[in-house]
């Protein structure tokens, strides 16, 4: 019963718990405005601050695991891959805000919006959507291993840099968006350190001549 009750929030269960309660509450957002252009707008801040909560997630779960084993840090382990598919589907809402944006608001928009916008953001895009349809074992195994890892490690630091630049980039109006970053600097130190860690363990585990 206790494994059971354990494994009951895993998996694709979590996944689309975690996308439903998205979806319910960027609609409870723009509600709230009236599902006019400032509810829109909000319901963009939204999913960027959620967004940014399961990518730290499932960019920090395997070296959370690896530094501080425990059933918590297990459990992000365990459910990294469906932490990563939620970060894809908030960040799908967050797509779809802003095309709401665009379209209520095209003056708005435009100001919000650079060239460099669209293209380093077309280029996260491209990686989410990657990521997400090889997060599964069929679309995994038909890539392979290698082409699988070189995706998912280069997509996953690419997105990191974004968030980076993406907060970042806003600190100068908005200094309170600083706390933004702290997150993503700890979990790229987690990553380091269970780099480090692991080289350590390699080098232990290598009979001496």
């Amino acid at each position: 019963m206790t494994l059971d009750r354990r494994n009951w929030f895993e998996g694709w269960r979590l996944l689309a718990i975690l996308t439903l309660v998205l979806i319910a509450l960027s609609v409870w957002i723009a509600g709230m405005r009236g599902f006019e252009v400032d509810g829109i707008r909000m319901v963009i801040r939204f999913t960027a601050r959620s967004s940014l909560l399961f990518f730290c997630l499932a960019f920090a779960a395997s070296a959370l695991a690896l530094l501080w084993p425990t059933s918590g840090t297990r459990w992000l382990r365990r459910n990294r891959r469906y932490l990563g598919l939620t970060f894809a589907a908030s960040h799908a809402i967050h797509a779809v805000a802003i095309v709401c944006f665009a379209v209520m608001a095209p003056a708005d928009y435009a100001a919000a919006t650079t060239p460099a916008s669209y293209i380093f953001g077309g280029i996260g895009y491209a990686f989410i959507i990657a990521m997400a349809a090889t997060s599964f074992d069929r679309s995994a195994a038909a890539i392979g291993p290698r082409a699988w890892r070189i995706l998912h490690t280069t997509g996953i630091y690419y997105l990191w840099f974004q968030f980076m630049v993406s907060f970042g980039m806003r600190i100068p109006q908005m200094p309170n968006y600083v706390w933004f970053l702290m997150p993503l600097i700890v979990v790229m130190a987690l990553r380091i350190a269970a780099a480090v860690l692991k080289r350590r363990q390699a080098r232990i585990s290598v009979p001496a001549n």
